[in-house]
């Protein structure tokens, strides 16, 4: 079959490609290819059997319409300072200006107008004040939470809007390679596990976020499509009572706070905080299961999660940080019996793992359930424990409490987005009429700056069309 622009992924990057290529008028037949379902038939068992059954033939949670984005927290950073190194490809301002173009077409469609982060400046102040004084930075974001329940609703009316548009979305189908002749981009190969077919494209948008990153990879490595390994994320899912949060939750709504703490002084950050959130399984390829965390707008819970992740960069003679991260989730889900692990910060301190005993008789209860209570330093690297003790250390100095006995850490949270395509301000790759966007593509991280990544590209086709 034959279109004029085929989008692999239905996630955030390129779904915004297919709108704004309707909004600039475009005339070009656009064709979306995605693993999953419909956002209508995306549906997580877990809801009633209130364990992971670990649905095949990939998760529904993180597969589908919209990617991990409808049942993630839903977040949307409204700074070019968070959400990957975008603003070095195509600049500070294009990103900032995109995020607020792109900000009004999320409200459009029915995002929540209040704002979080905005506001109590005196309060934020003093946190800062702290965070400064514990050796760490607080980068100022304002957020706008859509919600976990909410972002479904949303990302519905996204794909009716599309659809109705004359767009052509083909689900349950997986793209198996890409279509290169002459250093030039054809279009790819898709399958559904039965039948395989070619898609021909003028042009050829990967968006397979981070699920896709090592698929991607290997794509770039067999077609030799320019790339460069990037950084890897390891860490924990830290949860905590509410009342320990207050303040942070509050004012900030999400803290956004990096540090690089002795000895070997990588780059340690907080991400993904979700106020009376839950704590959630994402099952990846292979049966790899990794920790994340959800925040409803209704729902709400007795505790705070939010993950501590550490930045690792290899190169010479190793490098393949995907691969790193994934024997590190393995190990860590051999321990765990297939499912994640949750460990007492004072457990770690003392040596020992933890039992299920303890968890009961705590105040902090988990809010996933079937995590079972263990010991994750038996499979975290030393590197990385290290760096995520002193950091919890250093946090209770802005969030006093943080580092208590009772304190929670889940493993293996893992971000998947470190292999790095190489392109121009253009969003070029190296093979012609080849473009990758979205995390998948080592440039961006979240919601918000895959969608500004598929706007500009949505613009550079309009503009090449009218040329």
């Amino acid at each position: 079959m034959k279109t004029d622009v085929v989008i692999v992924g239905a996630g955030p990057a390129g779904i915004f490609t297919a709108i704004e290529m309707i909004r600039g008028g475009s005339r070009k037949k656009i064709t979306i290819v995605e693993k999953g379902s419909a956002i209508e038939n995306r549906h997580c068992p877990k809801e009633k059997t209130k364990r992971c059954v670990n649905c095949k033939p990939y998760c529904h949670i993180t597969t589908g319409f919209s990617g991990a984005g409808a049942f993630s927290d839903g977040k949307l950073s409204l700074s070019y300072e968070v959400g990957g190194d975008l603003p070095t490809l195509v600049g500070e301002d294009v990103v900032q200006d995109t995020i607020h173009y792109t900000d009004g077409i999320y409200l459009e469609f029915g995002a929540d107008e209040h704002v979080e982060g905005v506001s109590d400046n005196e309060a934020k102040k003093e946190i800062r004040k702290r965070a400064i004084q514990a050796g760490l930075k607080l980068v100022d974001c304002p957020i706008r939470h859509l919600g976990t329940e909410k972002a479904q609703d949303l990302y519905y009316a996204i794909e009716q809007y599309l659809l109705k548009n004359g767009v052509e979305i083909i689900f349950g189908y997986e793209c198996t390679d890409i279509l290169i002749t002459d250093g030039v981009c054809r279009g790819i190969q898709i399958t559904n596990g039965k039948e395989s077919l070619e898609i021909l494209s003028e042009r050829t948008i990967v968006a397979t976020g981070r699920r896709g990153a090592e698929w991607l990879e290997k794509t770039c490595t067999d077609h030799n499509i320019d790339h460069v390994p990037g950084t890897v994320d390891i860490g924990v899912r830290v949860e905590v009572r509410n009342e320990i949060m207050e303040q942070i939750n509050e004012v900030l709504y999400e803290s956004k706070l990096i540090g690089y703490p002795k000895p070997f002084k990588n780059k340690v950050r907080t991400f993904c905080q979700n106020p009376g959130g839950f704590v959630s399984q994402e099952n990846y390829d292979n049966d790899l299961a990794v920790v994340n965390g959800h925040s409803y707008k209704e729902l709400k819970s007795d505790n705070t999660n939010l993950a501590i992740l550490c930045s690792h960069n290899f190169n010479v003679p190793f490098n393949q940080p995907i691969k790193y991260a994934q024997k590190v989730g393995e190990l860590t889900n051999m321990l765990g019996a297939g499912h994640i692990l949750v460990q007492r910060f004072g457990d770690i301190l003392d040596g020992k793992r933890t039992w299920q005993k303890e968890l009961s008789q705590s105040n902090l209860r988990p809010t996933l359930p079937d995590a079972v209570a263990g010991d994750i330093t038996a499979a975290m690297p030393y590197r990385a424990m290290m760096n995520i003790i002193n950091f919890i250390q250093a946090m209770d100095h802005v969030v006093p409490g943080f580092a208590s006995t009772e304190t929670l850490l889940y493993s293996p949270e893992l971000k998947f987005y470190s292999n790095r395509v190489k392109m121009n301000e253009e969003l070029e790759t190296s093979v012609k009429g080849l473009h990758c966007l979205g995390d998948s593509s080592g440039w961006t991280r979240g919601l918000m700056m895959a969608s500004v990544m598929g706007v500009l590209m949505g613009r550079k086709i309009v503009r090449d069309e009218k040329e």
